[in-house]
């Protein structure tokens, strides 16, 4: 006789219950309490009793872990709360320098720290909803990250049920253990695969791969440090990871609550010394201020917060031989000298070829082609020369001879007055024009998805591109020529091109790569000028006036409006239909912008703007400011030192900005 309904209703509870015991003893609690046999046997036994009753099955059932099918893509999505990176420090002096600004912003106040583990991994946001997992999203650009929920359910110490019901919002570092990072290449090397650099990059792959079947034969972990319950966290940093530890998270073992800056230090200095001892790879530690009282009084800089920073560990060095130097041209038609090394290993990573930055850096440490020199990775990132080893000269050596001309146009090369890089001045350099083209197709520009480096070059080696305007001008027949590229990817990258004329205008502005101008400047230039027209006849005054555009901005952007082949490139662009006006892009008038109806008031001191810069961005946008906190107030933005508004904003539960969250909501972020 079978089982009922209700009985297998019971018996699925039981079982649910009895499993995510066992993962968490064995996951996060590293404590077994029965074998991998008895275990597996739980799991069949679930997996058995759902296809028999597969309308009992719920989303947060352990056999769901990897119940999804491929995706095509990640969708984009915006955080709730911007997901900050930190600032680094490499030196004590350089932390104690962070102490110190904290204490002058916060006098006489008593500090203590928390100190974690710096895991080189992925930064990862995860939400619950009604006690359920609900969504995963990376860190992205801080503002917004791509989906990867079918990815991260597949993480077998993440719980997918928690006991609180309300929304919450758990943050973390995902990251490859070193032995399944060993096992991946070794698989990887037996199929003839090129192997991963490290555990990071191996991370980074597999979190991104479209099979969440395939993720799960990777076995991510992760580790979670931030917890926000209703957009709230906890009255300090450790409550809130005993808080994320009693919902069953896993948490580092190895972090520490310390009530003095010598705790701090002692802690650095035997994780510097033991860092090989731990199964997974770690480039520093974590310091933050443990009250969240005192994080939210110190704040954010534009890019950091300012009760938090990374002490990284010293980099790692190696010696290698010089073998040659290549001189690459950038889009700038900035020339740059790299070394090409003999390989050796550094932090894991292969390394052939090391930036040495300049024409002016390679004679001050006096580079020599058969030098050896010391290499070291700079935060355990980038590769660079640090010292030449002149004792082991032979005689041989070479010293390099810059170029007089550009090697790929022959053109020759310029150097301004008083600045170090020489710089190609042709713009039709084919170098300039590929760095330029890419630049312009990238991610945070235009996002031209498939317009990668081999594509542009079998464009530009056929000649059916000379110039940025020619991407709106490819046909379906030309591109089904290229290499790899049949009916349907070539249809795939004219969408894509086709999409890149409603990108909104302050991404055009940074697409152009004017020099200086990056994104938060993009923005900030599309924001008051509102169209391009408007921006190419705008004053040197008009420009200097504005926040973060200092004079060499200035003229940097006059310059290139006045040049006739840029003037000629515009035009193209407007004629192949790209948006070039912020008002058409997004529909708004000033009366009816992002802040239309909102009622404003600033308070404190602000670090990036004026308070007359500030209202003119609001009015801008459509919002008013008055001078004080109402019930008809909208928001209240709070800067360093505010006085009683902010008092008065909290008593009326008024939604308080910080000067970070005004940029973001403004459009004015990087």
């Amino acid at each position: 006789m079978g089982i009922t309904k209700h009985e297998a209703t019971k018996r699925i509870d039981k079982l649910r219950q009895q499993i995510r015991y066992h993962e968490k003893k064995y996951y996060v609690d590293n404590d077994p309490q029965i074998s991998d046999y008895e275990f597996d046997n739980l799991v069949k036994e679930l997996e058995k009793l759902e296809s028999q009753f597969p309308e009992l099955i719920t989303p947060d059932s352990p056999t769901q872990r990897v119940g999804e099918q491929p995706v095509e893509s990640f969708p984009s999505v915006e955080h709730s709360i911007p997901m900050l990176s930190l600032d680094n420090c490499y030196s004590q002096e350089e932390f104690i320098e962070f102490v110190q600004r904290i204490d002058k912003l916060l006098p006489g106040e008593k500090l203590e720290f928390v100190a974690e583990l710096k895991i080189d991994g992925l930064g990862i946001a995860i939400i619950y909803r009604n006690g359920h997992f609900n969504q995963a999203i990376t860190r992205g650009d801080g503002f917004r990250g791509d989906d990867v929920s079918a990815n991260v359910k597949t993480i077998r110490s993440l719980p997918l049920a928690i006991s609180l019901k309300e929304e919450v919002e758990v943050r973390g570092e995902i990251y490859l253990p070193f032995a399944s990072f060993e096992k991946i290449n070794q698989e990887r090397e037996k199929k003839g695969e090129s192997l991963f650099a490290n555990p990071r990059n191996a991370a980074a792959g597999t979190i991104r791969l479209l099979d969440p079947r395939e993720v799960a034969q990777r076995q991510l972990d992760v580790y979670l440090y931030y917890i926000f319950v209703n957009g709230q966290q906890q009255p300090s940093q450790w409550e809130n990871l005993q808080l994320l530890k009693k919902l069953g998270f896993k948490i580092n073992p190895h972090v520490r609550l310390c009530r003095s800056v010598e705790e701090v230090l002692t802690y650095y200095d035997y994780w510097k010394q033991h860092r090989d001892d731990l199964d997974f790879d770690v480039d520093g530690i974590v310091i933050k201020i443990n009250s969240t009282d005192q994080q939210q009084r110190l704040g954010f800089t534009a890019k950091f917060p300012r009760w938090a920073i990374a002490y990284k560990f010293p980099a790692r060095q190696a010696t290698t031989r010089l073998i040659d130097i290549k001189i690459q041209v950038g889009r700038t038609g900035a020339l740059t000298p790299v070394a090409i090394l003999q390989p050796v290993q550094l932090s894991g990573i292969t390394i052939t070829r090391s930036t040495l930055h300049n024409e002016e850096e390679l004679r001050r440490k006096d580079i020599r082609l058969g030098d050896y020199v010391l290499i070291e990775r700079s935060g355990d990132v980038i590769p660079k020369v640090v010292a030449v080893m002149k004792e082991r000269r032979t005689g041989q050596e070479k010293p390099f001879v810059f170029p007089p001309r550009c090697p790929i146009c022959q053109t020759p090369v310029f150097k301004p007055k008083g600045e170090v890089i020489s710089r190609c001045i042709n713009p039709s350099c084919p170098a300039r024009l590929r760095e330029a083209i890419l630049h312009f197709a990238s991610r945070r520009a235009m996002n031209i998805e498939g317009l990668g480096e081999a594509l542009v070059d079998q464009l530009m080696a056929k000649k059916l591109i000379k110039g940025i305007p020619d991407l709106f001008h490819l046909q379906q027949e030309q591109l089904e020529k290229l290499e790899r590229m049949g009916p349907k990817s070539a249809q795939n990258l004219l969408n894509q091109i086709d999409a890149a004329k409603k990108r909104n205008f302050h991404r055009l502005l940074y697409a152009l790569g004017i020099r200086y101008v990056g994104e938060k400047t993009a923005q900030i230039l599309a924001t008051h000028f509102r169209s391009l027209d408007k921006l190419a006849q705008a004053s040197y005054k008009e420009l200097v006036e504005l926040p973060d555009i200092g004079p060499k901005v200035a003229e940097s952007i006059i310059f290139f409006f006045r040049q006739k082949q840029n003037q000629e490139l515009l035009q193209r662009l407007k004629e192949a239909g790209l948006k070039t006006e912020e008002e058409k892009e997004t529909g708004e008038a000033p009366s009816q912008g992002r802040f239309a109806g909102m009622t404003f008031v600033l308070t404190g001191e602000l670090n990036r703007f004026t308070r007359d810069e500030a209202r003119k961005i609001i009015e801008n946008l459509g919002g008013k400011v008055t001078s004080s906190v109402s019930r008809k107030t909208t928001v209240v933005i709070v800067g360093q030192n505010p006085g009683s508004k902010l008092q008065r904003a909290q008593e009326l539960n008024i939604p308080i900005w910080t000067e970070e969250k005004f940029l973001h909501q403004a459009g004015l972020t990087a």
